[in-house]
């Protein structure tokens, strides 16, 4: 079973994010993403320092099976991805498999509108679309 933590709001794509100030949020893929995935091996962000609208594409995880699309929860600026997971930088992106929702955050967003969140799922209702 996938799990899904409290405090965090999710999107039918997969994504959470966590709210960490009043404008900045962090940003990652589900527990069930990851899982689904298998073993990451590559992620690519090429949204750092640019707006992005909410839904539209702000990376992609590949893995050895496949590769995905990482869509944005909220509008907002990319400020910083997770050098930790960036295996140009030496980080290693096998993170995000074993820790989803800790130290496997992607990116950090400057939400335009933090009133977006409003819009995301809560963990009951993530538990019950990934059913």
């Amino acid at each position: 079973m996938s799990k899904i933590i409290d405090g965090v709001k999710y999107t039918p794509d997969h994504e959470w994010i966590k709210k960490i100030s009043d404008t900045e949020a962090l940003v990652g893929i589900t527990d069930f993403a990851q899982g689904e995935l298998g073993e990451l091996v590559y992620i690519e962000v090429s949204t750092i320092g640019k707006q992005v609208e909410k839904g539209k594409i702000f990376g992609t995880v590949e893995a050895v099976k496949t590769t995905s699309d990482l869509f944005m929860p909220v509008t907002g600026k990319v400020v910083e991805m997770n050098a930790a997971i960036d295996d140009t930088k030496a980080g290693n992106p096998g993170i995000i498999n074993d820790d989803p929702y800790g130290n496997g955050w992607i990116i950090k967003v400057e939400m335009a509108d933090p009133a977006e969140l409003d819009s995301l799922l809560e963990g009951s209702e993530y538990a019950d679309l990934i059913k």
